[in-house]
């Protein structure tokens, strides 16, 4: 894009100010010349508010809120414009001084100063938008309060025209010169295309501030009239303003990251807590110093009381917000220290499974030979008629304890050979459904409930399905055992999709864990002697690592435990769903 169409809009709008400037040199005072510049000058304010407004409802986020904030302050500038040019074209009279839309003149410059104290090229967190907001409107508040102060008893109250004219015109040149100065340290502070933007609104703001300053000494010499060269700054700020609205729509404006952005919203916070304690001041000057007219001073009194009540609630709205920011602060602080003991302990429990897998791989092989030896020989023993009562019940024991070795080296076995596995598309709901049907009819205890709860079109996961099995039928069992010693209870399984994972629940209502941190240690039971070795869930978190998933466990503050398990969406393939082999 050439320059002369990437700037085409600023390119016009000194063509406007140059037309201008002609028209207005070789015109004379009179109704055609207030015309001319009455329209133009509510044109050029009506397009910038109609620009910003499309920029704040096309833009997102913080820039949108940044433009609609442009777009207030210019509708209201546009707003005093209309009366202006009602008086002057359509009544053809001279405005009145004082006039009414000269306060909406005064606080167009509010939302102006908003919007740039905003600050859309930084990235703040939610709380931060929120406290800033509130803070906003309390300096909002106060400045109103000052108008009210300063200006309206002369205004309105008792009328006093050079003393309106005196305060109007310092307070407003004040608000100008805010805004120009908020405007230059974003500048400052800010970079690519938004310091371009700030930039252009920075010098169409200090053009009108000229402009403002020059108009004010026109009219107290008494040599102004609507369409004098005076009016050049206006037109010039005003196209500047519109032409910035509208480029800006094809410039990429990112926020950024705001090192300074806690520091800078604290003076905000300062700012208003001053602007608090300067009501008192005011009340006191108002009842010792003021020697204005008995309505004006009860005015003051009256718009200080208002102020103090309205900036009490805002100050307890913001200790209230502060206070639940505090709150949600903390709670991410504890999440985040619980998701790295989860973590930590992910990885412990890993390596420990890792190195121990290797050692009783060895072992077990090592005692198997010799078992299986003493095993053979007791049952050819035991088979044998010739023996005695009491030499029957020794080989009985023997053959007993050397079964109950056994059985505890082919748990060794399966616990070290955690090796991946072939796999394919499991269906889970089909898994869980037969899994817990086959233990609970192995139970055939009528005071535990079971009860299974899978979203239906469950997604597949990508495992080996004897291996899911085996790890649904450990979590089961181990909860039906626990409900058996608690005297009954209930067990719910439930399946849902989160996301891009599977969750499984088993909910007991059982007495819960004792040690939750060490149920997944290897040797690690609660249960009597005989009756387990404490290898299953170990095995269980091998076989759940291993497809890329996670196991948690944790007790119910109600009671009963719960074990958590995910596993990840596997991308559909075209095989048909796999069940699990009973």
């Amino acid at each position: 894009m050439s320059p002369f169409a990437r700037y085409r809009w600023f390119v016009l709008a000194g063509a406007v100010t140059l037309g201008f400037a002609l028209v207005s040199a070789l015109s004379r005072p009179g109704h055609a010349i207030t015309a001319f510049a009455d329209v133009l000058e509510l044109a050029l304010m009506g397009a910038a508010a109609g620009f910003a407004l499309a920029n704040g409802i096309t833009k997102p986020g913080s820039e949108g809120r940044f433009w609609q904030l442009m777009a207030f302050g210019f509708s209201l500038w546009t707003f005093n414009q209309a009366a202006w040019t009602y008086h002057e074209i359509l009544l053809r009279q001279q405005i009145p001084d004082p006039y009414f839309a000269d306060i909406i003149l005064f606080f167009h410059v509010v939302p102006l100063i908003a919007a740039a104290a905003w600050r859309p090229d930084q990235l703040k967190p939610e709380h931060g938008f929120q406290l800033s907001t509130l803070n906003f409107l309390m300096l909002l508040v106060w400045w109103m309060l000052l108008y009210a102060f300063i200006v309206f008893p002369h205004q309105y109250v008792a009328v006093n025209k050079d003393a309106y004219d005196k305060y109007y015109n310092g307070l407003y040149d004040l608000e100008n010169l805010m805004l120009a100065v908020i405007l230059a340290f974003a500048v400052w502070t800010s970079s690519g295309a938004w310091r371009r933007l700030y930039l252009n609104l920075a010098v169409a703001s200090l053009t009108y501030s000229l402009s403002s300053n020059l108009l004010d000494t026109a009219v107290a010499r008494g040599s102004y009239y609507t369409g004098s060269p005076y009016d050049l700054p206006l037109i010039a700020s005003v196209s500047w303003f519109a032409a910035t609205s509208i480029t800006a729509r094809e410039w990429h404006l990112e926020p950024s990251q705001a090192p300074g952005y806690g520091k800078w919203g604290a003076v905000a916070s300062r700012l208003a807590s001053l602007a608090i304690l300067s009501l008192p001041i005011l009340g006191l000057w108002t009842v010792l110093v003021d020697r204005s007219p008995a309505p004006s001073r009860l005015f003051r009194l009256f718009a200080v009381l208002i102020a103090m009540v309205t900036l009490g609630v805002f100050v307890f709205l913001r200790q209230y917000m502060q206070d639940q920011a505090l709150i949600h602060l903390l709670e991410d602080s504890r999440r985040t220290y619980e998701n790295e003991q989860r973590l930590q302990s992910h990885l412990v429990q890993r390596e420990k499974l890792a190195s121990l897998g290797n050692l009783v791989a060895g072992t077990a092989h090592e005692i198997n030979h010799p078992l299986e030896a003493i095993l053979g020989h007791s049952e050819n023993l035991w088979s044998n008629q010739r023996l005695s009562g009491e030499q029957d019940s020794l080989v009985r024991k023997i053959v007993t304890q050397a079964q109950r070795t056994r059985d505890l080296v082919s748990d060794l076995l399966r616990f070290a050979q955690q090796s991946s596995a072939e796999k394919t598309m499991v269906d889970l709901s089909t898994l869980l459904n037969r899994g817990v049907q086959m233990l609970e009819l192995q139970r055939h205890d009528s005071r535990i409930k079971v009860e299974t709860a899978v979203e239906p079109n469950l997604p597949r996961v990508l495992g080996n399905a004897n291996q899911l099995f085996q790890t649904v039928a450990q979590i089961v069992d181990n909860a039906l055992d626990a409900l058996e010693e608690a005297g009954g209870g209930s067990l719910q399984v439930s399946a849902r999709r989160q996301g891009d994972e599977i969750v499984v629940q088993f909910s007991d209502t059982g007495p819960g864990i004792r040690e939750p941190l060490r149920v997944f240690d290897p040797f690690y039971t609660t249960k009597p002697i005989g009756k387990g070795t404490g290898l299953g869930l170990s095995a269980a978190y091998g076989v759940v690592q291993d497809h890329k998933g996670q196991i948690t466990c944790q007790n119910k503050p109600d009671g009963g435990a719960l074990f958590i398990l995910r596993l990840p969406v596997a991308a559909e393939a075209p095989e048909q769903a796999l069940g699990a082999k009973a």
